[in-house]
């Protein structure tokens, strides 16, 4: 059986020093991502990421309408039926030790009943929606794949507004697994947002949009 990451450390005889190492680099860690609340502000979009500050570039085009579709869409499905919140690029979630700005993030009913109107951190959602960028893609495929999967996060989905893909991954037996890839003449259905269903294409064509919206509307 393949052992643990603190299985293998304590089986090396200067595990003592390694781990008084590490203690250190998280109390400065830590202390920075203090001044990481105290500097960031609501014009910004940033993210704090294994003792980084990240600052994100402008978007091009067709992110951000890939990211405005779905989050009208979905934000009219979830308050037309009560079913939580939606959040939208700015809201910052607060993990164990980073924090993150998703393109998209819904949380069910029994998390968002929590909330107030000036909090400004919050848990892990139960969807969260990334939309890749190539100054992204390889935090959204890497540390933030591992790390909304280490928090119970429900579902994941990856938007690949290029190629005008959504990726969707189920969190099962704590690991994320791959349901598809769904390309623009599929459906995709949520598993975290009972009866969310669309067309792929609504997320990237403006006409397909205007008519699911009216449909989840009706």
């Amino acid at each position: 059986m393949k052992k643990n990451i603190a299985e293998q450390l304590l089986e090396m005889p200067n595990a003592p020093l390694v781990i008084e190492e590490v203690q250190q680099a998280l109390a400065a860690e830590r202390s920075l991502r203090r001044h990481f609340y105290e500097i960031v502000t609501e014009d910004q979009k940033a993210e704090f990421i294994n003792g980084e500050i990240i600052v994100h570039s402008p978007v091009k085009k067709r992110h951000d309408n890939a990211s405005g579709n779905l989050y009208i869409l979905l934000k009219s499905y979830v308050t037309k039926h009560q079913l939580g919140y939606v959040g939208h690029e700015k809201l910052m979630i607060s993990l164990t030790r980073n924090d993150y700005e998703p393109d998209i993030c819904f949380f069910q009913q029994d998390k968002a009943a929590h909330f107030k109107e000036e909090q400004t951190t919050f848990p892990a959602p139960d969807l969260v929606v990334e939309v890749l960028s190539s100054g992204t893609h390889a935090r959204d495929r890497g540390i933030k794949f591992q790390d909304y999967e280490a928090h119970g996060i429900l579902e994941y989905w990856i938007v690949d507004a290029r190629q005008q893909t959504v990726e969707q991954y189920h969190l099962q037996d704590n690991a994320y697994e791959p349901i598809n890839t769904f390309d623009k003449k599929q459906h995709l259905q949520s598993i975290a947002v009972e009866g969310f269903t669309i067309p792929v294409k609504a997320i990237f064509d403006q006409q397909v949009f205007l008519q699911t919206l009216a449909g989840l509307l009706e």
